[in-house]
C-alpha cells in the first residue's frame, strides 16, 4: 500500500512519522511532498527509508492513498494543479478541517472516493482523537482508512454534519486543554511550587482523571462528588471557579470555534 502525503508541516509530518514507526506501514511505501524542503532532515531522522521529496508530485500517480495535509485555502489549488496525476480509484484523504467532501469531489472527479479526516496534534505521539466522514466509498475502503488512522490514536466514523462541532471539541479542544494546564501550573507557581514541579503535578492529575473515567465509565460529576466533602476545600475551589464562569466559558469557547 503506497501512501503519498502532500505537505510536510506539523500535521503532514506527524502523520508520516507516526505511520513510519508503526511497523504496519513500510517507510519506503510513504512519500512526503515537502514544498519548501525545510522538513527533509527532520523526517529522515525519524525513518531513513521514508521518501521525502521537495515539490515533486510524481508519486501521486502511483499512490493508493493520497493524504492532503496543506492549509485549507491551498487544497483547491494543489488538486487543480496536479489533477492529471490523480486517478479515480485512488483514496483521497483531506485533513484540512474546513474542506468539505463536496469540495473534494468537485476538485477531483464525481466518483472519487474521498475522506474528510479531523485529527488533532496529539497525532504526533499517536494519541489523536480522529474523526472520519466519507463519500463514494465502500466498506472495505472505509475500513482501510480507519485502520490507518487507528495506528495514530482513536478513530470514529461520523456523519459530515457534526464535523464542525467535533473539530471544536477535539482539534481546537486540545488547545483549550493545554490552556487549562498552563493556568493550573501558573496557579501552582503562585502558591509556591516550582514551575516544572507544578506542570508535572497537573499533567499526572489530568492523566489520572482520564484513566479514572475510562476505567469506571462514570460521568465526571459522579467522580467530582467523591472529592467534594461538605464544607471541604474542593467544593470551595469549584464554586469559586464557577463564580468566575468556568463552565460557561468553556462552552462559549467551544461554540465560538464551531464554525460551519
Amino acid at each position: 500500500m503506497r501512501i503519498s502525503i502532500i505537505g510536510a508541516g506539523n500535521m503532514g509530518g506527524a502523520i508520516a512519522s507516526g505511520l513510519a514507526i508503526s511497523e504496519e506501514i513500510r517507510p519506503q511505501d510513504i512519500t512526503v511532498i515537502d514544498h519548501s524542503g525545510k522538513n527533509v532532515t527532520r523526517l529522515k531522522a525519524i525513518a531513513q527509508d521514508m521518501n521525502i521529496v521537495v515539490s515533486e508530485y510524481d508519486s501521486l500517480s502511483t499512490a493508493d492513498i493520497i493524504i492532503i495535509a496543506v492549509k485549507p485555502w491551498l487544497v483547491e489549488e494543489v488538486l487543480n494543479t496536479h489533477k492529471t496525476l490523480i486517478k479515480p480509484n485512488q483514496l483521497m484523504v483531506s485533513v484540512a478541517a474546513i474542506v468539505t467532501l463536496e469540495e473534494l469531489i468537485k476538485w477531483t472527479s464525481p466518483e472519487q472516493p474521498v475522506f474528510r479526516v479531523v485529527p488533532n496534534t496529539a497525532i504526533a505521539v499517536r494519541q489523536s482523537m480522529t474523526y472520519i466522514s466519507s463519500a463514494n466509498v465502500n466498506e472495505q475502503q472505509r475500513q482501510q482508512i480507519s485502520d490507518i488512522f487507528a495506528l495514530l490514536g482513536k478513530v470514529e466514523n461520523v456523519d459530515q454534519k457534526i464535523i464542525p462541532a467535533i473539530t471544536s471539541l477535539t482539534s481546537c479542544g486540545i488547545a483549550f486543554a493545554l490552556r487549562y494546564i498552563r493556568a493550573a501550573s501558573e496557579g501552582g507557581v503562585e502558591m509556591g511550587i516550582y514551575p516544572e514541579q507544578a506542570k508535572n503535578a497537573v499533567l499526572q492529575t489530568l492523566r489520572g482523571a482520564i484513566e479514572l473515567l475510562e476505567a469506571t465509565g462514570n460521568h465526571p460529576e459522579h467522580e467530582i462528588d467523591k472529592v467534594t466533602t461538605p464544607g471541604g476545600i474542593t467544593i470551595k475551589g469549584l464554586n469559586e471557579m464557577e463564580h468566575a464562569g468556568f463552565t460557561s466559558s468553556v462552552i462559549r469557547g467551544l461554540k465560538a470555534s464551531n464554525v460551519k
